[in-house]
């Protein structure tokens, strides 16, 4: 089995089991994993599995790049411990399958098969940043109206928000059976949605919702014991 956790900003966001062979990555909501920042390509990257389980990432000439421990990769295969960088995200790869412990380096194939890529993950970094950059027009968050959180009020001015249990969470539940990631809500310029984590209830305006819902002002959220009132900023 291949588990990847995507994190941002060393908080997780997501837990994916790979079944499929082919597991995409991008911006645009029909990928696999949907990471929705400006410093990914719609269709960026993607996760090959074979029969024997073992798992390369291929890029899909992103603008970008895709990043495996730090360089900059057309096609590789992934082993336990790897991390592939698409633009401010990671994915952490956890397999069965190990690297060669005395390997030094790892076959970087480019798009000829035969040409060995290498950027400076000082360059990646640069990349990153500027990536990064863009200001929002109008931000938004939740205002508490019933359950107990630390706050009545949460600005949410990241481009990715989780609600959940686990450190680090933009608005932290409280209780034993509280889920490490109940929700994930995502920012985008003066535009927000909320998208439940997997298996986990989350009910907007009184519906239980199971994929994304693009939130709008006023909206009310329920997630665990805390309901929320959404609101933009003029």
């Amino acid at each position: 089995m291949v588990r990847v956790l995507l994190k941002y900003k060393g908080a997780v966001v997501k837990e994916v089991i790979l079944r499929n062979q082919v597991t995409t990555i991008g911006r645009k909501p029909d990928n696999d994993i949907v990471i929705d920042n400006q410093a990914v390509s719609g269709h960026h990257a993607q996760l090959i599995k074979n029969s024997n389980d073992l798992v390369a990432v291929e890029d899909l000439q992103s603008l970008n790049g895709t990043y495996l421990n730090g360089q900059k990769v057309a096609n590789a295969e992934l082993y336990n411990g790897d991390i592939v960088s698409v633009g401010v995200h990671t994915l952490d790869i956890f397999s069965d399958k190990k690297r060669d412990a005395e390997a030094k380096t790892f076959a970087v194939r480019g798009r000829s098969m035969d040409e060995t890529v290498i950027i400076a993950a000082g360059d990646q970094k640069k990349i990153l940043s500027a990536s990064d950059k863009r200001a929002p027009e109008i931000l938004g968050g939740f205002i508490v109206i019933e359950g107990s959180a630390a706050k009545k009020q949460y600005e949410l001015s990241e481009r990715v928000s989780v609600i959940g249990k686990q450190e680090g969470s933009a608005i932290v539940l409280s209780g034993f059976f509280s889920p490490s990631i109940a929700a994930i809500v995502n920012r985008r310029k003066d535009e927000y949605f909320i998208t439940p984590s997997d298996g986990k209830k989350l009910k907007v305006n009184g519906k239980e919702i199971a994929q994304r819902h693009d939130l709008k002002d006023g909206d009310i959220v329920e997630v665990g014991k805390l309901k929320l009132q959404f609101y933009l900023n003029d």
